[in-house]
């Protein structure tokens, strides 16, 4: 009612003054019966107001329906209107929505067209990084030690690439069941060993019994190394320990993985899980991305878990997982 009022507000008030006019130009004309000018006047006014009140009925639900929000598209396309001003709206409508729907599949088609030429190149990729530490496997010079950290480097790259394009297609993508956490970590964990080595860090494991999760071992695995990589990169010092703590708490299976590194400032932690966010530490720590929690935080929110990072600046970080 009050679209419909503002609407026909001008059209009103441009009726009131030309009645006035009207009625002006016989009174100066020496017309002088004004009780046959209140008649006319009246039955004017009359006349206006059952051709707004039809107008109204006619155009009630197009009036509500630009007043309301509308759930989708297809909802409004349903409308089915009388009045020209509706039908030549709704004709209107459905042909910016052809044009909308033309548009969209055309960028999504270029959306999975990238998608699948990412996969294809991260995964070839990978075979000539597989084949050149194949070759350098059983040199124990220290040049090929070096060349073995640097594809470690580029391996993690790449997973981080295709794991970040693989998001937006996750439910086609993941398989829930029934884990122990503790050999998922082990894992991991072993896999990472030369980045141990390498840093003189050392994993502590301390999953005392076995803990079930519901969850899907190649996207976890993923979540944990890049919990890995961050704490090996912001530890300092020789012989220091990266500790992966598991218990149960209630119905709730959780996984802490603690660190000696520097520590997040207080003032970057509500921004942790922000992408490519590196805070403080990142400029003084080259190789931060700011891409690593963020990932973590997404996954973790796909499968259903729950991550909290707790840290206190040159003592440490803890991230916990609650499954």
């Amino acid at each position: 009612m009050r679209l419909f009022i503002r609407d026909q507000a001008p059209l009103v008030a441009v009726y009131l003054l030309q009645l006035f006019l009207v009625t002006l130009v016989y009174w100066l004309d020496g017309s002088r019966d004004v009780s046959i000018s209140l008649y006319a006047g009246l039955l004017s006014v009359c006349l206006l107001s059952v051709y707004l009140v039809i107008r109204y009925i006619r155009n009630r639900i197009f009036y509500v329906r630009l007043a309301a929000e509308v759930s989708s598209t297809e909802e409004l396309l349903k409308d089915k209107h009388q009045t020209p001003l509706a039908q030549s709206l709704q004709r209107l409508i459905k042909l910016q929505y052809r044009r909308y729907q033309t548009d969209l599949q055309h960028y999504k088609h270029k959306i999975e067209s990238h998608m699948e030429f990412i996969h294809q190149w991260v995964h070839q990729m990978k075979t000539p990084l597989s084949v050149i530490h194949l070759m350098i496997r059983n040199r124990d010079e220290a040049e090929f030690a070096a060349i073995g950290d640097e594809l470690d480097r580029i391996r993690k790259g790449l997973d981080i690439v295709l794991y970040t394009a693989r998001l937006d297609t996750f439910e086609r993508d993941f398989h829930v069941e029934t884990l122990d956490l503790r050999r998922v970590v082990r894992e991991v964990t072993s896999s990472q060993k030369r980045l141990f080595i390498r840093s003189h860090v050392f994993p502590l494991i301390r999953l005392d019994e076995p803990l079930l999760i519901a969850s899907d071992e190649k996207w976890l695995a993923f979540v944990l190394t890049q919990l890995i990589t961050n704490a090996v990169r912001y530890t300092r010092g020789e012989n220091r320990k990266i500790v992966f703590y598991g218990y149960r708490r209630g119905e709730q299976a959780v996984l802490e993985v603690q660190d000696e590194g520097v520590g997040i400032p207080q003032g970057d932690l509500p921004r942790v899980f922000e992408p490519y966010f590196t805070g403080e530490n990142g400029r003084e720590f080259q190789e931060s991305t700011g891409m690593g929690l963020y990932l973590a935080k997404q996954i973790c929110g796909k499968l259903g878990h729950d991550i909290q990072v707790e840290s206190e600046a040159g003592k440490g970080t803890t991230v916990r997982l609650v499954f």
